[in-house]
């Protein structure tokens, strides 16, 4: 399941993410967005996780938590179709 994870600052990085919800099943894979032009973060990113239910348990627990100083928003991404 892919998910959502926004209102990242620049402190946070693709292992912090892989950390924290590596806490509630396996990362397969994390994606912070960066900038074209300047590569700069555009503070949010994606993070996928193979166990649908672990994802819904990630999402719930840690909607509104926090992280190097951020209030993280977390939701399932939306399909790009």
């Amino acid at each position: 399941m892919n998910i959502y994870v926004g209102r990242l600052n620049d402190a946070i990085t693709s292992f912090h993410l892989e950390l924290l919800f590596g806490h509630f099943g396996e990362v397969e894979r994390v994606n912070m967005i960066r900038d074209r032009e300047t590569g700069g973060s555009r503070h949010f990113g994606f993070v996928e996780m193979k166990d649908p239910m672990a994802a819904q348990e990630a999402i719930s627990k840690l909607v509104g938590a926090r992280l190097e100083g951020a209030q993280l928003l977390v939701k399932p991404a939306r399909d790009r179709n």
